[in-house]
């Protein structure tokens, strides 16, 4: 309806009612401004829809981690991923879950603005650098690759591990595993060469190979004694300095021979982080008894030949995947207990190690019900 006026009304016209104004519908609204409003919606509109659309394609270099799924090395009831020929193993209950990361992001994949607001407001994932974790110009198919590469690598380490804790005999071979880019040897060293001798002392490990070239001054010569393809080869390499360290400009990698074959299947997962909870899944199936007394027992950390546990990254998203799998405890290594401080799951307790042989101990006190007198990340 309209409002009465003391006015006369305006002459009627071919399209109704005139104002001062121009044409007026019945309640005195102007049509031209409606019509810039509604245009000004219309434009307004189509610009929000395209800055959301273009917010979902740019990418940003960022990598969002996630909590990733969790495994069970020592399952039953389905095709084992342990699987060992040519010795006895045992039955087995319980679990030793490794856990993963999802890494949402990196090469072929960037993260949108979305993404990151999503993360933001999830406290159980983190927003990092994409270089962080991935170096600039690697390409989504080389992350597949070495991360495959680590796999494997922490495969060897960690059946090594497990193999000599239960008595067997394990030899280790130091190889080249690759010659960098910037070597002044590489025209003399190849990459799967073993090293033997070092100015003709015999070597047996990393350390020992690293300490006789590091007697050496930049610039001078050193004699290596090699086993190329099967047969003895002696070199002359040059020295370098790296960093205040005298190095050949290679990478050192480690080669072993098992009494027996060992094969661990991870499917498609990546990376060295899992290698303690392998040597752990290793140890269980080679010795009678479920090494877990029955409990559900999670972890991570990276495993050398000599047993030592090192760091791995994404270990808060760990923790939750671990609780959101059922476990109740937690093995972490003790150079992550400064990000696990503060970010454990309730109902989740973390028991912290250094060593796989305290790995071990620590699950035969879960097991014997002991498990509260660990050590944790705060004592």
């Amino acid at each position: 309806m309209t409002l009465s006026s003391t006015s006369s009304p305006p002459p009627a016209g071919p399209e109704g009612p005139q104002g001062p104004f121009g044409p007026q519908d019945g309640d005195g609204r102007d049509d031209s401004r409606l019509g810039r409003r509604s245009l000004v919606v219309l434009v307004g509109g189509f610009l929000l829809i395209a800055l959301a659309a273009l917010s979902t394609m740019v990418g940003l270099p960022y990598v969002v981690l996630k909590p990733g799924p969790v495994t069970n090395i020592i399952a039953s009831g389905r095709t084992p991923l342990i699987t060992v020929s040519g010795a006895r193993t045992y039955p087995t209950e319980g679990a030793l879950d490794f856990t993963t990361v999802r890494v949402a992001g990196g090469p072929g994949f960037r993260v949108t603005v979305w993404d990151l607001l999503g993360a933001a407001l999830n406290r159980s994932e983190e927003i990092e650098p994409e270089e962080a974790y991935f170096p600039k110009g690697i390409t989504d198919k080389q992350v597949q690759e070495e991360g495959a590469a680590e796999m494997a690598d922490s495969q060897q380490e960690a059946i090594a591990v497990a193999l000599r804790a239960v008595g067997q005999k394990v030899v280790q071979h130091i190889v080249i595993a690759q010659v960098t880019q910037d070597s002044p040897n590489r025209s003399v060293l190849r990459q799967g060469d073993e090293i033997v001798s070092v100015d003709g002392t015999a070597v047996d490990d990393s350390a020992s190979i690293r300490t006789a070239i590091g007697k050496h001054s930049a610039g001078q010569p050193v004699k290596l004694g090699l086993v190329r393809g099967g047969k003895p080869v002696e070199v002359t390499a040059t020295t370098r300095d790296a960093g205040g360290r005298t190095t050949i400009g290679v990478f050192l990698g480690v080669r072993f021979d098992f009494p027996f074959s060992v094969k661990i299947d991870a499917g498609n997962v990546g990376g060295p982080s899992a290698g303690t909870m392998f040597a752990l899944g290793l140890y269980d199936t080679l010795t009678p008894g479920a090494l877990t007394g029955g409990a559900r027992i999670a972890g991570t950390g990276t495993i050398d030949s000599t047993g030592a546990v090192g760091p791995i990254g994404g270990i808060r998203q760990k923790l939750v995947g671990a609780r959101d799998g059922g476990a109740q405890w937690f093995l972490a290594p003790a150079d992550n207990c400064n990000e696990v401080v503060g970010h454990v799951p309730d109902g989740l307790r973390v028991v912290r190690i250094s060593t796989f042989d305290q790995a071990r101990s620590s699950v035969e006190a879960i097991a014997a019900g002991r498990g509260g007198s660990l050590p944790t990340c705060t004592k």
